[in-house]
């Protein structure tokens, strides 16, 4: 079948190619995966409407290599909006912004399986209302692991008294969302979230790090750069392109020890979602103040704790320490201190001084 044509809020969808198979290892086509969002569209949109999107398209299905797409396709049809947003870089792009289930569609005939939306609204496209806390494990932890590490942000989280909604990541992590006044810049949100992971951390010190260098990672990282500008992440109930096609799925914090990996696919989520309904249907209800967070970040400056490293794509910024992977940095300075070859006896004269160099143009 070349094309299907669909009837989604009033408005027609074309499907091109519905037949092609999208996961070849469980037999999900296409149309599988559009009547899949089709089926949980209003969770679904709770998670991406009026939000700027990333389509992170896979043309070939989820066993292929995808391409980002930033900018919204030239000529979308009729009901498609798009909203303007700026990047580290200063350039700005216009981006497909989803608000109903023919969008939805739309999206995913596009070869979107899954979804990232930025943390904003297309309102105020430079104040987060969304913190987003990504539990990533490193290759030797297992998702119980990640799962303890997730309770523990919770404590944290409830202790400064906001209300954190959990959902598996639906590849092997779990993403923590908290809704937010959009008051603050991603500057300050992404600080939020580093000085959060630091005090996880400190609690759970053989089980979570926030140490953004590979080499120096173990257990569960807490990805607070998840956060800067431009970063997105796979929203709720968004398919993920596994064999088995499994759904980034909103859990209850009761239920979340219990859960494992390979419970949300895209054959279980609907009838999921059916009988116990979305955990995360009061997501929207409290936008909590950022304040409480902050508040952690002055303490732990206080104790001397300052920024950590940011994404290489961004500018230097005021207090980060070097952006160089630590070993290199130690290879460095054995380097400068020990440069080999023979000693000459004799002294040294100097002939005329340069002129030193700021930090600023060290680092221009």
């Amino acid at each position: 079948m070349a094309s299907l044509t669909l009837t989604v809020a009033d408005r027609p969808v074309v499907v091109t190619n519905p037949d092609k198979l999208f996961f070849p290892t469980a037999g999900y086509t296409k149309l599988d995966l559009v009547r899949y969002y089709l089926s949980v569209a209003e969770p679904a949109l709770r998670g991406v409407r009026r939000r700027p999107m990333v389509l992170k398209r896979f043309p070939n299905g989820a066993a292929a290599a995808p391409f980002f797409q930033k900018r919204a396709p030239a000529n979308p049809p009729p009901g498609i909006e798009t909203a303007r947003i700026s990047f580290p870089s200063g350039r700005h792009a216009d981006l497909v912004v989803c608000d109903d289930a023919a969008d939805l569609a739309w999206v995913v005939n596009l070869g979107c399986i899954d979804l990232n939306p930025w943390p904003v609204r297309d309102a105020d496209v430079d104040h987060p209302d969304e913190l987003r806390i990504d539990l990533d494990p490193t290759p030797e932890a297992s998702f119980a692991d990640v799962k303890a590490v997730a309770i523990m942000v919770n404590e944290v989280l409830g202790e400064l008294g906001y209300r954190a909604f959990p959902k598996t990541s639906g590849s092997r992590g779990i993403h923590v969302y908290v809704r937010i006044e959009p008051r603050w810049g991603f500057p300050e949100v992404r600080r939020a979230a580093l000085a959060l992971g630091r005090e996880v951390e400190r609690r759970l010190p053989a089980l979570a790090t926030t140490a953004w260098w590979k080499e120096e990672r173990h257990g569960v990282f807490i990805d607070y750069n998840q956060n800067a500008r431009d970063r997105t992440v796979a929203s709720a109930y968004s398919v993920r392109p596994t064999p088995e096609a499994r759904v980034s799925c909103p859990v209850d914090w009761q239920e979340l020890p219990g859960v494992e990996l390979g419970d949300f696919t895209i054959e279980t989520v609907p009838p999921r979602l059916r009988e116990r309904g979305d955990p995360s249907a009061a997501i929207d209800e409290v936008a909590f103040s950022l304040e409480p967070l902050l508040g952690l970040v002055e303490r732990q400056e206080r104790e001397g704790l300052g920024d950590a490293p940011w994404p290489p794509q961004f500018p230097k910024a005021e207090g980060e320490p070097k952006r160089v992977q630590p070993s290199k940095a130690r290879k460095s300075e054995g380097a400068e201190k020990s440069p080999g070859g023979r000693q000459s006896s004799q002294p040294l004269i100097t002939v005329a001084k340069a002129k030193r160099s700021t930090p600023s143009e060290e680092h221009s």
